[in-house]
């Protein structure tokens, strides 16, 4: 399949993770991805973690799959001379810089925008473009930690807990890509770029919104449920003869068919539990009667029961687990790297029913100097290492 964004060329000046993630995910439906990076080292992210392929580690090229490499030294005349030749062919620039270093550099959206006009210029902040932090960096566990999405993970006896997975930097990302496209379809119509501007804190607090505006409005602060929900009863993971089973009653017909497969129908006539809100108040005594009764049969029984039934359930995966269930088998995330012998989690999207297939592994540093007429980095500055 052809890119949808074949003849789109995005220049990265990307580290780590939320800016080359937005490469990549440009990258993977088919634009032509400049990846701009350190003479001495390149991406800290080739070497976050043992060498995996080419001296390079496996974080490098899940990030930076299907991308060119050049290496530049921004702070030489010589550096900024090539970057801007390169500015003036692109559609896209995305960085996601420590603040105050673009400005150093002459490169901060309204100079290189004013320069190039039609530019769409993509900038990823750890705490956003303005107010008292705007000049500090930080880490994805840092944002998690100061936006109060870190005190809302956990039960209500845990400590505050960071996700696993890198929320923040990749949503990030993905509301770059969203911004610069949206910047992208109106400079069809007025020829002009512009300026998208996106925080790792700013996604942090839209993705606990929902908690943060109960909280506004409603004065409600977060109750921890673990794995539960703050708004259905019972929507939480049970423990059964053999391992734990989520079961999400979203409404009072569901609890219904709960009721009825559990054998526990008197439940719906029960003031206590006959609504949602009921339900809510009188939650430990729920449970108390229901996690006796699932710990009863294995999981497995219960899964085929609920299933037939209409009770939405699932059982808690590990990740070998979930890789090797039928649908995700049959979802085809898994891609293979072309020219490499390993695999890489493809997009979450289909495109007139086909996933975009990964292009290339992540390129070596500066692989592409020749091809962009810049002169190819020396013996002394390329990684040799190899697995």
């Amino acid at each position: 399949m052809t890119g949808v964004l074949n003849g789109v060329r995005v220049l990265e000046l990307g580290q780590v993770l939320a800016g080359p993630f937005a490469g990549a995910i440009l990258a993977d439906l088919g634009a032509e991805v400049i990846k701009l990076e350190r003479v001495e080292g390149g991406d800290d992210a080739r070497q976050m973690g043992p060498a995996f392929r080419h001296g390079d580690a496996l974080n490098f090229q899940v990030f930076n799959r299907g991308k060119q490499s050049v290496a530049l030294d921004l702070k030489s005349a010589e550096g900024r001379a090539a970057f801007e030749r390169l500015a003036a062919d692109a559609d896209i620039f995305i960085h996601n810089l420590r603040p105050g270093v673009p400005a150093a550099l002459g490169i901060d959206g309204p100079a290189l925008c004013a320069r190039h006009p039609r530019l769409v210029y993509a900038e990823i902040s750890a705490f956003g473009s303005t107010g008292p932090m705007a000049m500090s960096p930080g880490y994805e566990p840092l944002v998690q930690a100061f936006s109060g999405l870190s005190s809302t993970n956990g039960g209500p006896d845990d400590p505050p807990m960071r996700s696993a997975a890198s929320m923040c930097d990749q949503g990030s990302g993905m509301w770059a890509v969203i911004g610069a496209l949206a910047l992208l379809q109106r400079r069809h119509q007025t020829g002009r770029g512009g300026i998208v501007q996106t925080s790792l804190l700013e996604t942090a607090l839209v993705w606990n919104g929902q908690k943060a505006d109960a909280y506004v409005n409603e004065g409600r602060l977060p109750v921890r449920d673990r794995s539960g929900h703050p708004g259905f009863v019972p929507y939480e993971a049970f423990e059964t003869q053999n391992g734990p089973l989520l079961i999400c009653c979203g409404n009072d017909r569901l609890f219904a068919k709960l009721a009825a497969a559990l054998g526990r129908s008197d439940w719906v006539a029960d003031p206590r539990f006959a609504s949602n809100r009921a339900r809510l108040a009188h939650k430990a005594a729920l449970l108390a009667e229901l996690a006796p009764l699932l710990q009863a049969k294995p999981r497995a029984q219960w899964i085929e029961t609920f299933e037939a039934a209409g009770v939405p359930c699932a059982p808690i995966h590990s990740v070998p687990e979930a890789l090797a269930h039928p649908q995700v088998q049959a979802l085809g995330m898994l891609a293979p790297v072309p020219g490499e012998d390993f695999s890489l989690t493809a997009l979450p999207l289909l495109l007139d029913g086909q996933r975009p297939a990964l292009r290339s592994a992540a390129p070596r540093l500066g692989e592409h100097n020749a091809q962009h007429h810049i002169p190819p980095l020396s013996q002394a500055h390329t990684n040799k290492e190899t697995p």
